[in-house]
């Protein structure tokens, strides 16, 4: 029989020592509490710090923002019145040529009176040479117009001009673009400008003719006949440029001149003070007297 075997005996584990335990365990948790007081101390110091608050500024009233705003926008108002007022003045100053400073121009222009802007609106009117006729000044209840080329202006603006009893008032009622060449007020009171010419061309004369060749006086001639036709020209239109430039007379309208005209009519002969103005052709070689 085999012998038992001998019992081992088992050594039993080696108790931990709980105090030691304990310290380890509660070191981390001291760690944070001393950490968390420190803490809390210095958001105590913070915290018994007195706090210094900012200071409010005082509020105005409603009364007082009211006030306020009223008289700031009175100030503002007034410089703007002001302002318009200064710059009134001096733009009626300048337009009126040193007249006035309230507008009150005696012969306002054109663009700043109603009848300008009417016209705008209505249009150019066509007159006939009789219904221009009515519109000579006789009649206080209407305009006066005056036509130069078939082009109708309106210069009741100088009614003591070209109204009754004015220097100019031959020229009222009617298209007289002759007499403004030749200088006959009365007696070419006509748009027709045929053989107006002539008052600038030099008078024949055989004895002066006959030191020139036909060749000669043929091209002599024509080349005077060019000149007095610019010249003719050239006179007309400064009227005719003088009248659209201005800003005293406004342009209204047209003359409607009959079908055929001027051939409808005779021809006129040079006025008398037109006639009077011409000179013989000059001899070559012959010095002005």
């Amino acid at each position: 029989m085999a012998s038992p075997e001998p019992a081992v005996r088992r050594r039993k584990p080696e108790a931990k020592d709980s105090s030691a335990s304990e310290t380890e365990q509660q070191l981390p948790l001291k760690r944070v509490q001393t950490l968390s007081s420190s803490e809390s101390e210095s958001t105590s110091k913070k915290t018994s710090q007195p706090v210094k608050k900012p200071k409010s500024k005082k509020k105005k009233s409603k009364d007082d923002v009211d006030e306020y705003d009223t008289a700031n926008i009175a100030l503002d108002a007034l410089r703007v019145i002001s302002f318009l007022f200064l710059a009134s003045c001096g733009l009626s100053y300048l337009v009126s040529n040193g007249e006035t400073f309230f507008w009150g121009m005696s012969n306002p222009p054109k663009y700043l009176t109603k009848a300008y802007y009417k016209e705008l609106l209505q249009g150019p009117i066509y007159l006939t040479p009789a219904e221009l006729s009515l519109y000579d000044g006789t009649n206080p209840d209407l305009p006066i117009y005056l036509a130069i080329n078939w082009t109708i202006y309106d210069v009741s603006s100088n009614r003591r001009t070209y109204g009754p009893g004015g220097s100019y008032h031959y020229f009222a009622g009617c298209d007289a673009a002759r007499a403004y060449v030749t200088g006959c007020f009365a007696e070419d009171r006509s748009p027709d400008m045929r053989g107006v010419e002539e008052m600038y061309l030099p008078l024949d004369d055989p004895a002066v003719d006959k030191h020139f060749s036909r060749a000669e006086l043929k091209e002599m001639k024509k080349k005077e006949r060019e000149e007095a036709l610019k010249k003719v020209h050239d006179g007309l239109k400064h009227w005719v440029d003088f009248f659209a430039k201005s800003d005293k007379y406004r342009k209204v309208g047209y003359v409607k001149m009959p079908k055929g005209w001027p051939g409808t009519e005779p021809r006129r002969p040079l006025c008398e003070a037109a006639a009077k103005g011409r000179k013989v052709r000059k001899i070559p070689g012959q010095k002005d007297e």
